[in-house]
This record gives structure tokens, C-alpha cells and sequence, in this order.
């Protein structure tokens, strides 16, 4: 790991004190790829820069519209029609000088594999499913860190597989009193030990079918948030159309999605009240607020991850912002 210098100390001073010094060696020779730079992008790019990776590339083909100028705060006062990647470079670099932030304006789907297989973390956000395991699939073969999301007005996720990850774990534990000071109180000691998690891949959680009879199932379509199910349909839209809901066709786009849930209920085989048949209101646009508290725990999970600090998320985090409650839950195992 390299060596932090005296400039980093002093800039990463309550960070150190919080994870660690290793920590911050660990985050210090990271590299990370962001794949989209909508709200959730912004957001997830504005904290893993403060935390003082090595370097991160910001990758989006898209160009800005009315919609980024909203919810991206990056870009809210760039000129729409600019690429979105590339607009927001310079308010990133401004966070923090001492994170190398690149951009990459090319369609990401049609790149070589060994393009993606040059980072340590892949943070993908804004698309479709298919590429998604593709990615996922890839970093699994190379040991790098997969992470995904997406916001759909009031609902998000994150999603992570980190194949089989190593952590630290730590824990108070009383001490004991030595001998002959009985009369004094227990003193808490701080006891670390490394901790394994395994991960399941994102086409397998993507695959299950909830449609086996009996108690335990019942038991897990209880547990699992409606916001999964509904989300599950804005992906869905976003593979076939290739592009998000708009409210410029929300009447056009309504009827699509109506009729995707269906075929999604069909495909999941899960039964028709997981996903509301008045779901749609609820998922156009990019709400900031939204993009914020999935932003948020999904960069955190990044930094937790390459730190190697504390237990991480396993494996999807649902966040509904309707009902203002965020659950993380495993599909697969």
C-alpha cells in the first residue's frame, strides 16, 4: 500500500481517526469507474472523492437535459446538450485536489472487456439489467468490486457483489479486573477479528422465482419490500425501451408500464398485490432527495468495502421513499 504523505494526514485527519490508518492507505491506492452521471451519479461520485481514493473516472455518453439540471447538482447551471461526464469534472475536481477524477464520454456498453478489468471498483448506476450482469459476471472472474443502482422517482437501489469478502470486524468486550483489584469496575477492550461474507451474482438474484409453495416462502415475500417488486419494473421498461419514463409521454408510458408489470409478475411468478396497480405514480423523474439517501449508502458501501472496514450490506438495499423506509434484503443465496 503507499504511503500516505503529510498534506493527506492533515486533509483525512477525522477520517483517519475514524477507520484507521490502513483504511485510509486502502482507499488511497483504489481506483474506481463510475458508470453514470444523473442525481444518483453526483451523488455517489461527491462522497468517494471526499473519502480520497487513488482515482475515479466518471463514464456517461449521455448529454444533459432539462431533468440532470434538477437533480444533478454538478451540472445544474452547465448548458443542456453538454456531455454529462464531462460537465461535471470540474466542480468534482474541486472537492478534492488530491483524487486524480477522469472522464470517459463514450457508450459504455461498447467497450472491451479489458477496459473495465483496469479498476478495483465498478459503481454502475442508470443501466439495464443486461449489462449489469455483464459487468457483475466480469468483476467476479477478475476479484474486483461490483456495485450497481438506480433511482426511479420515490424508489431506489443499490446492489453489491464482492465474491468473497474479507473485513474487519471490531467489537467491545469487558475486561476483566486483574487479580487483587476485584473492587474495580470492568473495563471495556476493543477485540478485532477478520470476518468472511460471501456474495451471490446479480443474474441470479435477478432469476429467482418466487412461485415455490409453502411457509418459507410466504415467509420471504413478507420480508421482501414491495419497492423491490415495483423496481423491478422500471428496470424492465428501461431494458426494452431504452429509455427512463418521461413525463413528456407519461400517458404512452403508463400503459407500457402497466403492461410490464404483468409480464414481470408473469416471469417472477410471484403473485399480483407485491407490485400496486397504481405503482406508476410514483416512479418518473429523478427526485433529489432520493438520489441523496441512495447515493449515500451506496457510496458508503464502496468506502466500507475497499477499507475493509465493518460488515458490508449483503446484497440489495431498497429504498422507498414513498413510505420514507429503506431495507436491505438477499433474493438469492
Amino acid at each position: 500500500m503507499e504511503n500516505i504523505t503529510e498534506a493527506e494526514a492533515e486533509l483525512y485527519d477525522r477520517q483517519i481517526r475514524l477507520w484507521g490508518l490502513d483504511a485510509q492507505r486502502r482507499l488511497r491506492a483504489a481506483t474506481v469507474l463510475l458508470i453514470g452521471m444523473k442525481g444518483l451519479g453526483a451523488e455517489v461520485a461527491k462522497n468517494i472523492i471526499l473519502c480520497g481514493v487513488k482515482s475515479i473516472t466518471l463514464m456517461d455518453n449521455g448529454l444533459i437535459n432539462a431533468e440532470d439540471q434538477m437533480s444533478q447538482f454538478f451540472v445544474s447551471s452547465a448548458p443542456v446538450g453538454q456531455n454529462r461526464a464531462e460537465a461535471s469534472a470540474a466542480a468534482s475536481k474541486l472537492l478534492n485536489p488530491m483524487v486524480s477524477v477522469n472522464t470517459n464520454s463514450e457508450n459504455p456498453v461498447d467497450k472491451e472487456d479489458a477496459f473495465f478489468t483496469q479498476f478495483d471498483v465498478i459503481v454502475a448506476t442508470g443501466c439495464t439489467n443486461s449489462f449489469l450482469c455483464r459487468l457483475d459476471k466480469l468483476c467476479f472472474q477478475n476479484n474486483m468490486k461490483f456495485y450497481c443502482g438506480d433511482v426511479f422517482g420515490f424508489y431506489g437501489y443499490t446492489f453489491a457483489d464482492l465474491g468473497v469478502h474479507e473485513y474487519l470486524h471490531e467489537q467491545e468486550k469487558k475486561k476483566k479486573a486483574k487479580e487483587g483489584e476485584e473492587n474495580k469496575s470492568e473495563e471495556p477492550e476493543t477485540v478485532v477479528t477478520k470476518e468472511t461474507v460471501e456474495f451471490s451474482r446479480l443474474e441470479d438474484n435477478l432469476a429467482y422465482r418466487w412461485d415455490t409453495e409453502g411457509p418459507e416462502m410466504r415467509k420471504k415475500l413478507r420480508g421482501t419490500p414491495t419497492a423491490y417488486f415495483i423496481l423491478r419494473v422500471y428496470q424492465e421498461f428501461l431494458e426494452s425501451c431504452n429509455r427512463r419514463p418521461s413525463l413528456s409521454s407519461v400517458e404512452n408510458d403508463t400503459k407500457q408500464l402497466q403492461n410490464l408489470r404483468l409480464h414481470v409478475l408473469d416471469r417472477l411468478g410471484a403473485p399480483p398485490k407485491v407490485i400496486p396497480e397504481d405503482f406508476f405514480q410514483f416512479g418518473f423523474g429523478e427526485l433529489s432527495p432520493v438520489c441523496a439517501v441512495v447515493g449515500g449508502v451506496l457510496a458508503q458501501e464502496v468506502i466500507k468495502a475497499i477499507s475493509q472496514k465493518d460488515a458490508p450490506l449483503n446484497n440489495f438495499f431498497v429504498y422507498n421513499g414513498v413510505n420514507d423506509d429503506g431495507m436491505v434484503t438477499k433474493i438469492s443465496s
